[in-house]
């Protein structure tokens, strides 16, 4: 693996050190996050709510307000629509229990990922002309649904669109949308998710109704699960939701986020992370999605029933365990395909498919792919049928949505992100389309872009590891894409004692030693390190520098991300 080190400008973190009175390595992690003002620093370090833009910025929030107060007025039934992952069940309850505290008649829906896809569906539309529906409000989804919305027109029902998903050239019919990425909105900042942009829908609706913003303030904890989950940058108005989302989340009075909390282990007597929830929390939530009905997920986490919370909680958990048995056959046999289809010295992606593979763990399946091979890699799990539906993770040289968008004309549907996407086509285009998008991404990537990199802030020596950089490390959070948790490296340490291999046999757990300075290390899937770690030289380690929590007692742990020898060139 390539160790790359931030080349900040040494005059400017000598400025920084000397206005702040902090160590250096403190003022080039501020440095690199281009925080060099007083103004900056303050409003990083103090996320206040007086810094959340003003809801109205975002182009059509007028008309997306005046219609649901309307709607409210005249006691019409509002159906809201979200997407199956955290992201989207979260936004759909965020909706939900806004609108209910508002005084709405209000319900929700979520599709069936297996039969209905991503997206609105008929079924959808059909459930929400059952319930007399006059208004559909989606979650997470929508950008570039078209037909469905001239649908659901056709049926007499309006449609408001809240998304964050890249938006096509064109538009669909709707009464209003709101996506900040859409190309002539001036809301200042373009990366909220969906459970961001439906806090500042209802935010809208709080200012022009005269309410409270306590109405809105309390569902942050949700804005914060969606938030994290979704790997949005953790800047701006997305770092001010999770600080405050994470304050609320450990106070929440909840039933179903404290349930689901207690199931996922996740100790609310001690600060909440960001890591517990996308580790911990969200693969839970989107196990219901991901085989089967996430209408639950919606439900435990609008429930005031405790008795309810606790059973589907515990539901979702069992659903969880289940989802990794299958993941890991997938990634198995995913792995095995690999070594039979793909020639690495020549493919420059990785894209295949089954009909053996559930459609609920192809992204999962995905990203474990791409972290192994280094490559843009697709899963797709075909039906019985032929139907399709696949998930894409992507490197940082090439922009994913982009390269799915000039493979187009074989697929059904695509939509997301450049690093994220999904997309739907039948079995019978598989190859004509695996090799248009393998003939594209030749022409954007080299062999050099599959090299394993790794990005550390900064050189760091044991002793200088102690209370109040701790503490500075700390207030640097959450943490996220654009404010990652700082990574360090060390150099000529010695290991102390003698290294375990731990878990499944895929992780590690040793101490390291420079001076009178010892830490303990723990190497998540470096077991493979083995062999440099009790040849009784030097190393040199890559980490992050976490609090162990375990049986009450706390202490200073490196979380390995790459180890080599000393002498490695």
């Amino acid at each position: 693996m390539k160790w790359i080190f931030s080349n900040t400008n040494p005059k400017l973190v000598l400025s920084i050190q000397a206005q702040y009175r902090i160590s250096p390595i403190m003022a080039s992690i501020l440095a690199e996050r281009g925080l060099l003002s007083t103004d900056e620093t303050n409003s990083f370090f103090d996320p206040n709510l007086n810094l959340l833009h003003d809801p109205f910025l975002m182009k059509n929030m007028n008309q997306a307000v005046k219609r649901i107060i309307n709607a409210i007025k005249r006691d019409e039934s509002i159906m809201v629509f979200g997407d199956y992952d955290v992201d989207g069940t979260t936004a759909a309850s965020i909706l939900y229990i806004g609108l209910l505290n508002m005084g709405a008649n209000v319900s929700t829906y979520i599709p069936n990922r297996e039969k209905e896809g991503y997206g609105i569906s008929d079924l959808g539309i059909d459930t929400a002309k059952k319930r007399k529906a006059k208004l559909i409000i989606t979650c997470d989804c929508g950008t570039n649904d078209f037909d469905h919305v001239d649908y659901a027109n056709a049926s007499g029902i309006d449609v408001i669109i809240t998304d964050h998903h890249t938006p096509g050239d064109n538009l669909p019919n709707a009464i209003a949308i709101l996506n900040p990425k859409q190309k002539d909105c001036e809301y200042p900042f373009k990366e909220l998710c969906g459970g961001g942009v439906a806090i500042k829908l209802l935010t809208g609706l709080i200012y022009t109704l005269k309410l409270s913003f306590n109405l809105v303030y309390d569902l942050f904890d949700l804005a914060a699960l969606g938030t994290s989950a979704d790997l949005v940058p953790m800047i701006d108005e997305n770092r001010i939701i999770v600080y405050h989302g994470l304050k609320v989340l450990r106070e929440s009075d909840r039933p179903g986020l404290r349930e689901l909390l207690k199931v996922a282990g996740v100790d609310i007597n001690h600060t909440v992370s960001v890591g517990q929830v996308v580790f911990n929390v969200a693969p839970r939530i989107n196990a219901a999605g991901r085989l089967g009905d996430a209408n639950r997920s919606v439900q435990l986490l609008t429930t005031r029933d405790k008795a309810f919370a606790k059973e589907v909680a515990l539901d979702l958990d069992n659903e969880n365990k289940r989802r990794q048995l299958i993941q890991s056959q997938v990634v198995e046999e995913a792995m095995l395909k690999v070594n039979a289809e793909v020639d690495l010295k020549k493919d420059h992606a990785i894209v295949l498919g089954s009909h053996n593979w559930h459609a609920g763990v192809v992204g999962i399946a995905a990203s474990k792919l791409k972290e192994s091979f280094h490559r843009p890699t697709i899963i797709i799990g075909f039906d019985q049928e032929g139907n399709g539906k696949g998930s894409a993770r992507s490197i940082s040289k090439l922009n994913m949505y982009d390269a799915l968008k000039k493979s187009s004309a074989q697929l059904v549907n695509y939509g997301g992100h450049p690093m994220a996407a999904g997309l739907s086509l039948h079995s019978n285009n598989f190859e004509t389309f695996r090799s248009e998008f393998l003939s594209h991404v030749e022409n954007q990537l080299t062999q050099k872009d599959f090299e394993p990199t790794i990005y550390l802030d900064s050189e760091i020596k044991l002793e200088e590891i102690n209370t109040r950089f701790m503490t500075f490390l700390e207030k640097l959070s959450p943490f996220g894409p654009k404010n990652m948790r700082p990574k360090f490296g060390a150099f000529h340490l010695s290991v102390d004692g003698i290294p375990k291999i731990i878990g499944n046999g895929d992780h590690i757990r040793f101490k390291v030693k420079s001076g009178n300075k010892s830490f303990p290390v723990i190497g998540f899937n470096l077991a493979h390190k083995y062999e440099d770690l009790i040849n009784k030289q030097p190393i040199d380690l890559a980490f992050v520098i976490e609090i162990n929590r375990w049986r009450g007692q706390e202490t200073i742990q490196l979380n390995a991300r790459d180890i080599r020898p000393s002498n490695f060139a």
